[in-house]
């Protein structure tokens, strides 16, 4: 009995140290944390040495952050980096929401349905924190609103380690295949915003070896990406999904293709949501012609590229692969 009474679960040692981080102003030290927490504090009585203690705090000091609680490290005042009597707390802003915002009961569930769109795997950090302060609120906000809510998943395994490198400012390493190109090239970043647009996910950021501001798709990233131990400033963040978006919807504005679109097609039903009416049929805008040259093909005979005429040739090649496949032949180039 005295040896299960010093073995109190992981998940209740969690709750008792979130509950004594967040009780003190000023910090605990790692010492004042084993040795008066419970959860520790048996461990340490019971024996345990002062290393397995250190790195079971570690272990959960891990588990807090990957729950979005964030737990903060103080050190000296005279010399920030020495961490030697470095204290730890939860600041309880973390769990505060600004005095001047309300919000109603309907727009508390509209936000509770937004968390629910997104995986929890892929769910920031900051949206999770975000929804952690709603609920703090003390009201309920669980109950559905709709008959069911979607769900966005994430098929581009680059997402989550792009989404962690920028909530912890840290420059990354992948290798990116651009259109047209037979071998990939390393990128260094400076990750800034995951934007989506167009139905698929960009990074943005800042290019070491161009020396300038960049976009990349992340369907088009061929390796791992790699987090380095390199930083930025988190302040280069601010605004850098607004700058990404915009700048997307500048190239889209350049690249306009001349579409003729079947009525009542599925390409119609697809297309005309982002077209233009024009003298011959309609003007879409799209951000990249290699991909937008897969979707184009895809309709088949219910889209007609007029031009630009890479596009048409770049449409009409994908569909002749096809045939070529399929083994028929049909002269593509030469209809009107």
């Amino acid at each position: 009995m005295a040896h299960e009474s010093t073995r109190a679960a992981p998940e209740e040692r969690l709750v008792n140290l979130v509950v004594a981080l967040m009780a003190t102003e000023q910090g605990l030290t790692k010492d004042a944390i084993l040795s008066s927490v419970a959860g520790y504090r048996e461990q340490s009585e019971s024996g345990a040495s002062k290393d397995a203690l250190e790195k079971m705090f570690e272990r959960d000091k891990q588990t807090l952050r990957s729950l979005a609680i964030h737990v903060e490290t103080i050190g000296d005042y005279a010399d920030p980096d020495d961490l030697r009597e470095a204290r730890y707390r939860i600041p309880t802003a973390e769990y505060e929401l600004p005095a001047d915002i309300d919000f109603t009961p309907a727009e508390l569930a509209v936000l509770n349905l937004a968390s629910g769109v997104w995986s929890e795997s892929s769910m920031s950090a900051d949206a999770r924190s975000g929804l952690r302060k709603i609920r703090a609120l003390g009201i309920d906000v669980d109950a559905p609103i709709i008959g069911y809510s979607p769900r966005i998943n994430l098929r581009e395994a680059a997402f989550v380690p792009l989404q962690r490198a920028i909530e912890q400012a840290r420059v990354v390493q992948f290798a990116y295949l651009k259109a047209g190109e037979d071998a990939a090239h390393r990128r260094r970043l400076r990750p800034l915003a995951l934007v989506e647009y167009e139905a698929r996910w960009h990074v943005y950021g800042f290019d070491l070896d161009q020396q300038d501001v960049r976009t990349f798709l992340l369907s088009r990233i061929v390796s791992d990406v790699e987090i380095t131990k390199t930083s930025f400033d988190l302040a280069e963040r601010d605004g850098a999904g607004e700058r990404a978006l915009a700048g997307l919807e500048a190239l889209a504005e350049r690249q306009q293709a001349l579409l003729e679109i079947t009525p009542g097609t599925e390409a119609a039903l697809r297309l005309n949501r982002r077209a233009r009416a024009a003298g011959q049929g309609f003007h879409v805008p799209y951000v990249d012609g290699a991909i937008f040259a897969d979707e184009l093909a895809s309709y088949g005979p219910e889209v007609r590229v007029v031009e630009p005429v890479a596009l048409r040739d770049e449409v009409i090649a994908r569909l002749e692969r096809v045939l070529g496949l399929h083994g028929e032949a049909l002269p593509v180039r030469s209809q009107p």
